[in-house]
């Protein structure tokens, strides 16, 4: 049915750049004719609610039961700004980067957020697609000023001289039901590759699993002939053949050596390796060689990175220096499986309790049969990364779809009317929330710029 979407039939320009040409029988209008601006206060039992960028006006609670964000609103909330449904609210601050959108919800919102009550009330979904695409939130820029970028601000009365397209009540109706539809079949599909994605995962990880510990052959794809009892709870049984060994003496846990921010930098010789893997680059190197390395502090605490050449590793990692020989990729696979984060010292700054660690029991194969395994991972790890990288790429394109769809029939480039008449009636039991999406992009920080805010007054 999107295929065969089609032009209006006669257009007129709109006098407007960031609009272009609207269909001949549009309106367009400054937003002063269509808005009227809402500072209804003192209304302090009331819900609080967040514009966020990726899905518009929610419940404060909701973005801080799905987030680490901390509640940042003031105890003070006198001077709050009622929400009605219906009501289009943005957060000035943020509005150039698309913090605006619809409520459902009535409640209140920081002095930082500006609501505008659509005056013909049955135009808010359709003024919500509006608002909301590329081209808006550019034209939006445009109108925002500060100093700089972050202190950008679309006050009010800036936000009435920009001019919207308003179509015919019924082809607004039109329009918000076909796009509803759109926005629900596209929804489904990136839910169904949101899926497929953690399925893949979760299958590339047992696969790995299964590798590293003994439970397959990964030269025939079956069990062992023989299991004996590893004497380890996690690990359970190992092939016959298999050494338990403890971790201190196939390799020697060490700390890397301290360096300073003002060392690192964005180009440079040698690669500096933290706990999270690449930092950067100095003029110096501490290794040589391929190495494991465990993440030693914070929330970093038993990840698993991976260095090779002339490196630095920095006191945030640890670095696996072999004492007998074993294959880079099989060692740190299994350290991976072993969640080493759970042997962490508890703290304000949690660390690695390596003297807790390397008494640890692990198996160890001959390096025969873990160069077997490496290569055996590594097949693993590029065909399902490969797999998983054209289902991201999958989910971006339908993204992309509905990003530009919906910009071209809000702003007319695209005659949804008929379309819309054919669709079926939907059940309100098949409606899907936005909140049920996964976002694979994690949106800017919500925080409240009061600051700014009180300097704009």
């Amino acid at each position: 049915m999107i295929k065969k979407l089609k032009p209006y039939p006669q257009y007129k320009d709109s006098g407007v750049p960031w609009l272009g040409k609207v269909p001949a029988h549009w309106e367009v209008f400054p937003n002063r004719a269509l808005f009227v601006e809402i500072n209804d206060q003192n209304n302090l039992n009331e819900q609080l609610l967040s514009v966020t960028i990726n899905s518009g006006v929610i419940q404060q609670r909701e973005l801080l039961n799905v987030s680490s964000k901390k509640d940042s609103s003031r105890i003070d909330k006198s001077n709050y700004k009622l929400v009605m449904p219906g009501d289009i609210v943005y957060n000035k601050m943020r509005a150039w980067q698309g913090a605006i959108g619809l409520s459902q919800y009535r409640g209140i919102v920081s002095p930082a957020y500006v609501v505008q009550k659509p005056k013909y009330q049955e135009s808010g979904r359709f003024f919500h697609y509006l608002f909301r695409t590329p081209l808006f939130i550019k034209e939006a820029e445009r109108w925002s000023y500060g100093i700089t970028s972050d202190m950008w601000s679309l006050r009010p009365e800036h936000f009435k001289l920009i001019y919207s397209p308003l179509p015919p009540l019924p082809e607004q109706q039109a329009i918000v039901r076909f796009l509803d539809w759109a926005e629900r079949r596209i929804r489904k599909a990136i839910r169904l590759r949101q899926r497929r994605i953690k399925l893949l995962q979760e299958y590339k990880q047992a696969l790995i699993h299964q590798a590293v510990t003994g439970q397959i052959d990964v030269r025939t794809g079956q069990p062992y002939q023989e299991y004996k009892d590893s004497g380890v709870e996690w690990l359970g049984k190992v092939p016959k053949h298999w050494e338990v060994v403890r971790l201190k003496y196939v390799a020697r846990l060490k700390s890397g050596e301290s360096i300073t921010s003002e060392n690192i930098e964005e180009t440079g010789k040698f690669p500096v390796y933290g706990g999270n893997g690449l930092r950067g680059y100095t003029n110096a190197y501490t290794h040589e060689g391929e190495f494991v390395l465990i993440g030693r502090q914070g929330a970093l605490c038993g990840n698993i990175n991976y260095a090779s050449g002339k490196f630095w590793a920095s006191e945030h990692a640890v670095v696996a220096q072999p004492k007998l020989k074993f294959s880079v990729r099989w060692f740190g696979e299994l350290l991976r499986i072993m969640n080493l984060n759970q042997y962490s010292m508890a703290a304000a700054q949690p660390g690695l309790a390596v003297e807790r660690i390397q008494n640890l029991k692990i198996p160890f194969p001959s390096i025969k049969e873990q160069e077997t395994i490496d290569r055996f991972i590594n097949e693993q790890i590029v065909s399902f990364d490969a797999a998983i990288a054209a289902t991201r790429r999958a989910i971006e394109l339908l993204k992309e779809l509905r990003t530009t769809l919906i910009a071209e029939v809000v702003t007319g480039k695209l005659d949804v009317r008929e379309a819309a008449a054919q669709l079926p009636e939907t059940p309100e039991s098949e409606m899907e929330d936005l909140a049920e999406i996964e976002e694979e992009t994690p949106e800017p920080q919500e925080e409240e710029p009061l600051l700014q805010e009180e300097a704009d007054d």
